[in-house]
């Protein structure tokens, strides 16, 4: 038994949650990823995994080990790197993963910048509206608007976006401006986001969070059908600053109830947890630092 695949076998179980998922990502077939766990918990003594036809958990004595062999496969990893010239050179394939509309805007001008500094490097960028799991979709890092759920992830800040109400100024001109968020009942309104026939608005006053909700007259799963419908005198609507930006710069869209607006949500890059950082991950989120303006608030 090679200890090292082992150990390899052992955390990729762990952080998947199963052998066949393990299996996809080191490239073995289910049963040898089973007869590796089964070598290493023979040569220990313990059982490291509890398994179910369900599913997959850590022991106590697992849970332990597990730790341990995430340093040791990292002190691994992190010798061969220094040995390949690759920690303090940038290679290899990156896969970044964004929000589709930010991502088209903002992220992927900053991936050809990133090619063009960095020629040892390959990329692909994946635009996408769900949460993905970096680890189990193979994933270096992704860009994240909004506040993080508590995971094994690291998160480094890197922006703040704002969620603000729009409408054309000829809407306005008509219709008048709302002053106060209980004003927007007497207004059209249109709804982007998920599903349907009603919204609810968030609003701040005092300090204090309230909801509305309202009934749109036009809504859509797509932020740029709600802006140009709205760009066209359709109503209110309430969109991330940077999806009306362009709008606004144009003069096409003016925003109301600035002053009811909540907290600006984070914007943050995201990894998995790993003592060492690769230098193309590394050089990625230092770019990103340096030259990317993604504070809309």
């Amino acid at each position: 038994m090679d200890r090292i695949d082992a150990m390899q076998a052992f955390v990729a179980v762990a952080d998947l949650q199963g052998f066949a998922p393990a299996a996809r990502k080191l490239r073995l077939s289910p049963s040898a990823v089973t007869r590796l766990i089964a070598a290493l918990e023979e040569r220990l003594g313990a059982r490291l995994l509890q398994r179910t036809t369900r599913s997959v958990t850590l022991t106590d004595a697992g849970t332990r080990f597990l730790e341990r062999a995430r340093r040791i496969l990292a002190d691994v990893e992190e010798a061969e790197l220094a040995a390949e010239g690759e920690r303090t050179r940038p290679s290899g394939r990156l896969v970044v993963s964004a929000p589709v509309g930010f991502g088209r805007l903002h992220v992927s001008p900053l991936m050809a910048a990133y090619l063009q500094r960095y020629p040892d490097v390959s990329a692909e960028l994946r635009l996408e509206d769900r949460i993905v799991n970096l680890v189990e979709d193979g994933i270096d890092l992704a860009v994240r608007i909004g506040f993080l759920a508590d995971s094994s992830l690291v998160a480094r800040h890197v922006g703040e976006m704002r969620r603000i109400v729009v409408a054309s100024p000829d809407y306005l001109r008509r219709h008048g401006e709302p002053t106060t968020p209980a004003e927007i009942a007497g207004h059209q309104t249109i709804q982007f986001g998920a599903s349907s026939v009603t919204g609810e608005w968030r609003f701040t006053e005092a300090g204090r969070e309230f909801r509305l909700n309202i009934a749109p007259r036009f809504s859509s799963n797509g932020a740029d059908a709600a802006i140009q419908y709205a760009e066209q005198g359709g109503g209110l609507t309430r969109v991330l600053a940077y999806q009306a930006a362009d709008g606004i710069r144009r003069g096409a869209l003016r925003i109301v109830l600035q002053e009811f607006e909540q907290p600006p949500l984070p914007i943050h890059v995201v990894y998995p947890t790993s003592r060492l950082l690769s230098a193309k991950v590394r050089a990625f989120i230092d770019l990103v630092t340096e030259t990317a303006d993604w504070h809309f608030g």
